[in-house]
């Protein structure tokens, strides 16, 4: 092995002058592991005592938490209604994605401003638009119901929050009007990457858009594709503001998910150690889940 004048040459900095560049970043990395490690270390503890809206016991209790939370029907109820809006909203924004990435692929006068406007439905929070969609989807004043009136010529007081057939449709039609953007300008910006040279061999070569679109541009965009995916899976798994402002759960129990099922029982009901116990098996399926994910994105590339 051969080292080079160069590196002999180089003089190492003095130990001193190592360590004080190492100190002037120690209190940036403390800060952000106090703010990342403290609340998981805080919530595991918690996890592990009484703390409820009547008392604040911090004596040990074991796994009661966690037992009875994998004994409580509702808490998998809310996880089943968790995976249905992933399972139905995630093709459809990468579906409804990818045709409006295509359709804006090729230059045309003010494209530019018309991405820029499908855009801004991400850039809204969710809680505003959850809170827009509630009074879009009201029974006597909304626009879709008058909307609807007029296209079947009566009244149509539809309960879009409230009726069971259509509580689902209402949560699915908000998300999807919301994210579809991102996975669109996601899928804008891979799509634009293709390599023109192969796109132009194969139509030689007279490939067919379906085979063209399946042997090169899938394989071209699929980096891309899978990490949107991935990244609106994980938004759609903690979804959250859209439920919240639209049916804060119900009718009933009917659109609980997950993180709303969370916050009632640790902000509304004061259940705060059996929460905790809740968040941290969250926590743990999203790592599991996220692992796997990322194993299946290495092993397709």
């Amino acid at each position: 092995m051969t080292v080079s004048s160069d590196a002999l040459a180089r003089p190492r900095a003095p130990v001193g002058e190592r360590g004080f560049k190492y100190l002037l970043i120690a209190p940036s990395v403390f800060l952000l592991l106090a703010i990342g490690i403290f609340p998981l270390l805080y919530m595991l503890v918690v996890s592990f005592v009484g703390i409820d809206m009547m008392a604040e016991d911090w004596s040990f209790k074991g796994l009661a938490n966690y037992k009875a939370a994998f004994a409580d029907a509702r808490l998998w109820q809310a996880l089943g209604h968790t995976l249905i809006i992933t399972a139905v909203a995630l093709p459809l924004e990468l579906l409804l994605g990818l045709a409006m990435a295509q359709l804006f692929l090729e230059k045309f006068p003010g494209r530019q401003i018309f991405v820029a406007l499908l855009v801004l439905p991400t850039v809204v929070s969710p809680i505003v638009a959850g809170a827009t969609w509630s009074l879009m989807f009201d029974n006597r004043y909304g626009p879709i119901n008058q909307i609807l009136g007029w296209i079947f010529g009566k009244e149509m007081p539809l309960l879009w929050t409230v009726d069971p057939t259509l509580v689902y449709p209402a949560i699915i039609v908000a998300e999807v009007w919301q994210w579809t953007p991102f996975m669109f300008l996601l899928l804008l910006a891979a799509l634009s990457n293709v390599d023109k040279s192969q796109l132009e061999a194969a139509s030689i070569d007279g490939a067919g858009y379906w085979m063209t679109f399946r042997k090169i541009v899938l394989p071209a965009i699929w980096p891309v594709m899978a990490i949107a995916l991935l990244i609106r899976a994980l938004d759609l798994f903690r979804i959250f503001d859209i439920i919240w402002a639209l049916t804060k759960g119900g009718p009933g129990t009917m659109t609980e998910t997950i993180s709303v099922f969370t916050y009632v029982k640790g902000f509304t009901q004061f259940e705060i150690s059996y929460a905790a116990a809740v968040a941290l098996i969250i926590i743990v399926l999203l790592t599991v889940a996220v692992t796997w994910m990322l194993k299946k994105i290495e092993i397709a590339r």
